[in-house]
């Protein structure tokens, strides 16, 4: 077993890893899904793999769909990011990265949209696949640029609807890997076979379980709690955090709020944005009104990733609606968006993420 920090990783998943990473010599990079029950190390695993992985093809891409817990950026959203260094130190730590694609969802759950979320997902592995893993014959034709290994890592509810959205993904993807993370407690398991295969093609070589990797006396998993709102809005305000230069030093996050708050807005002009509301309908005479306190998606309406009408346009950044005033036809926005980029957006997308409270207890400034 090795330790990093308080990171612990069992000589099982060593092997594991380097099972997917080194088995295949001439065949394509391998495509590896990670699932399992909440809480079970999915994630931690998923980051080891790419640190395995990174020595032999120098870049890895991952694939988040865990909207409520992802690992490179703002809850709500589902991304695509290729990584080229991946420190072990990293495991310990909230990183931030930028993607290369990624698509607001605008909800920590699945459970709502079930069909939006599965077209977001797909939507993202064909971008992958067209620019990352096409064969080799092909690859200068479309970008001239290696083939790269792909790690998906999924959400932890893995019963009912979610159980079926599971199979929907491993069906679409056709991963040459899957790691299945096991816990001593068999209730909480997915199937052991491969279940989201016909029955006679059930028998699959690059099927691998693992267990969790805590594990107590009586060899029982300890499976480690976590505060999913809490790391939620640690999430968001980190992302925030990058309105400001990174010499810029915050004590706190009750510092960081403050300087939020007191942050100057962009200034929108509404009639040059239109506003789509994820996963409800809202009365056009209510639109603006809606928006105000609230994190909304900004995307370019033309930078439309598929003919899914369910799948929004690719997201450029996140941004909290600080304020509207129809009578100066001006919607004022709070966002780490370049202006470059964030004078192209046309598109406000609306769900379900909230404002940390953290945020919501500062006072803004009258000004």
């Amino acid at each position: 077993m090795t330790e990093t920090d308080a990171i612990y990783i069992p000589e099982e998943w060593s092997m594991a890893a380097e099972k997917i990473a080194y088995d295949s010599i001439t065949s394509p990079p391998p495509i590896a899904v990670i699932c399992g029950p909440k809480n079970s190390g999915k994630t931690t695993f998923s980051r080891h793999l790419v640190t395995t992985l990174i020595p032999r093809y120098d870049k890895v891409a991952y694939l988040d769909t865990d909207v409520g817990q992802p690992e490179f950026t703002s809850p709500g959203c589902l991304s695509l990011c290729v990584i080229d260094k991946q420190d072990p130190d990293d495991l310990t730590i909230l990183t931030l990265k930028d993607p290369e694609r990624w698509l607001f969802f605008g909800d920590v759950s699945s459970k709502r949209d079930p069909k939006t979320y599965l077209d977001s997902i797909f939507s993202l592995y064909d971008y992958f696949r067209t620019k990352y893993h096409m064969s080799k014959e092909n690859e200068d034709q479309y970008t001239g640029k290696r083939m790269l290994p792909l790690v998906v890592n999924t959400p932890g509810w893995v019963k009912g609807v979610g159980f079926d959205i599971l199979v929907e993904m491993l069906r679409y993807i056709s991963p040459t890997h899957v790691v299945q993370v096991r816990t001593s407690s068999e209730t909480k398991n997915l199937p052991t076979q491969a279940f989201w295969l016909d029955e006679e093609l059930q028998v699959l070589d690059n099927h691998i379980k693992i267990y969790a990797a805590r594990q107590d006396s009586r060899n029982q998993s300890v499976l480690v709690q976590k505060d999913a709102r809490l790391l939620r809005d640690l999430r968001i305000i980190s992302y925030f955090r990058l309105c400001f230069p990174s010499e810029v030093d915050f004590s706190s996050f009750k510092e960081l709020a403050h300087a939020l708050a007191s942050h100057p807005p962009y200034e929108v002009s509404l009639s040059s944005v239109k506003v789509t509301h994820l996963h409800c309908q809202v009365p056009s005479n209510e639109v603006f009104r809606g928006l105000n306190a609230t994190i909304v998606g900004l995307a370019i309406s033309s930078a439309k990733p598929s003919e899914s009408e369910s799948c929004t346009p690719w997201c450029v950044g996140l941004g909290i609606v600080r304020g509207v005033d129809p009578s100066k036809d001006l919607l004022y926005v709070l966002t780490p968006v370049p202006p470059s980029i964030l004078e192209k957006v046309d598109l406000l997308l609306q769900g379900f993420l909230q404002i940390p409270i953290d945020l919501l207890k500062v006072n803004v400034p009258s000004s």
